[in-house]
Formats: C-alpha cells, sequence, structure tokens
C-alpha cells in the first residue's frame, strides 16, 4: 500500500488489478503506467504495447467474473475461457513439497509467470476456492472489489483506513441527535 501512484489493498492479485480500472479513474492509461503497477505487485512485465492490449482486454474479462463473483452469479464463461487459456501456457510440472508438516502436490512452474498469467492464477486460485468470497466496498463513492476472508465474512469496506474509517464517522453523524428549536 505504500505505492502513491496505485491503491493496492493487499487482496488478491487478481482485483488489485481488476481495481486499477477504478470508479473514479483508470491508474492503467498506457503502457508505462502499466509496467510500473507490475513492478509494484512485482510480477514479471511485458514491457510491450502488445502485452498492454493483452493485459486490458484481460482485465475486462475479470471485471466481469469480479461483478458476477459479487452478485453471487456464475462465472461468465468468457472469463473462465480468458483464464484457462493464460494458465495453458505456464510450463512446469507437478512438484512433491511440505507444507505445514504434510506432503502436498503442486504444481511448480519452470520460469516466472507473466504479469498476465499471475493475474489468471490469481482468478484461478479464487474460483477454486469455495470459501473466497468477492465484495464491492459499501463506500458508494469508491466501489472497489476486495476479497473478504474475514471469520464471519461481513467485511464491507475495501480498506479499515480508506473506507471504513470515513463510514464509521458518517454513521457517528447521522446517529447524532440534532437539537429541536422550538419556533415562538
Amino acid at each position: 500500500m505504500a505505492d502513491a501512484e496505485f491503491l493496492l489493498l493487499g487482496d488478491a492479485l487478481w482485483l488489485e488489478f481488476v481495481n486499477t480500472a477504478g470508479s473514479a479513474r483508470d491508474t492503467l492509461p498506457d503502457p508505462g503506467a502499466y509496467h510500473r503497477w507490475t513492478k509494484a505487485v512485482r510480477v514479471e512485465s511485458p514491457g510491450d504495447a502488445e502485452g498492454f492490449a493483452e493485459a486490458l482486454a484481460l482485465r475486462t474479462r475479470l471485471t466481469g467474473l469480479a461483478a458476477a463473483l459479487t452478485d453471487k452469479r456464475s462465472p461468465p464463461p468468457s472469463s473462465v475461457e480468458a483464464i484457462n487459456r493464460l494458465l495453458v501456457a505456464l510450463e512446469g510440472r507437478e512438484q512433491l513439497v511440505r507444507i505445514g508438516g504434510r506432503w502436498r502436490l503442486r504444481f511448480g512452474t519452470a520460469r516466472a509467470p507473466t504479469a498476465v498469467q499471475a493475474v489468471a492464477q490469481s482468478a484461478a486460485q479464487t474460483l477454486a476456492n469455495p470459501l473466497a468470497a468477492v465484495r464491492r466496498c459499501a463506500n458508494q463513492e469508491c466501489g472497489l472489489f476486495f476479497a473478504d476472508d474475514s471469520a464471519s465474512q461481513s467485511r464491507r469496506w475495501c480498506s479499515r483506513n480508506r473506507c471504513g474509517q470515513r463510514g464509521r464517522i458518517e454513521r457517528r453523524r447521522s446517529n447524532r441527535i440534532t437539537p429541536v428549536v422550538a419556533e415562538e
């Protein structure tokens, strides 16, 4: 969240990517901005205009996916196809790794995934997780998507400090009792 150019909530990478379209302005207006975003989230940047066009097309598909999940609808087939098209290009193999004292079989890539592949992996992980909940910020002026990983899955704000604090202040203001002035 230290990057001033991009609002990074620390949620799923694919939602960070979707949120670059933003409700107020697009923070990825050109390939240079896309390159800076990939550096900010620590994924491999394609560094060319063709990669930027592919990224924008993916962002459009994933925005539809985020909206569908928020509304508890089935994922759009075009979003799933876009994710699968990128995942099939990942080179690697299954590897046996020890996690939390247990052996697990994990797919290990032969090279670092490109930015769009990393975003697609993140979206696939969210879709594959039955406990994952995608929400839209309750702040009407914000509207960013976030992954609700709270125990009760009742989180309402994209960020406790950004919109949650603002929401609490507004609720306090509206709950104040205003004195009634008697007319004479």
